[in-house]
């Protein structure tokens, strides 16, 4: 009979126990990477290639690296045409890439 009553009181403290715990905080909702993920991403690889490391980006650099588009669009990116891209034109022929195809695919109107 002992037995049962510490076993009916131990069941008690428990569940008083267990109800009194506060739940697990919810974690926040995921949301989309931001703008500034891509322009990292950019940047990792950009630094990657340029391997003299002064921030200069030749062609032959960018071939090496495997930057395919960089390679192909390489004389629209240098806007001076000084031989080289920075990480800034870089960055600055992306976004107006991605102005134009977003305004290409707005429906006139």
């Amino acid at each position: 009979m002992r037995f049962v009553i510490y076993a009916l009181a131990f069941s008690l403290i428990a569940a008083q126990a267990s109800a009194q715990t506060t739940p697990a905080p919810t974690p926040a909702p995921a949301v989309a990477a931001p703008a500034s993920s891509r322009a990292t991403a950019m940047a990792h690889r950009f630094e990657a290639a340029n391997t003299t490391h002064d921030g200069h980006l030749t062609k032959a650099q960018a071939q090496a690296a495997h930057l395919t588009t960089v390679v192909r669009h390489f004389d629209a990116i240098d806007k001076d045409h000084n031989g080289y891209v920075t990480l800034d034109e870089l960055t600055t022929y992306a976004a107006a890439q991605r102005a134009q195809r977003k305004a290409a695919a707005t429906p006139p109107g």
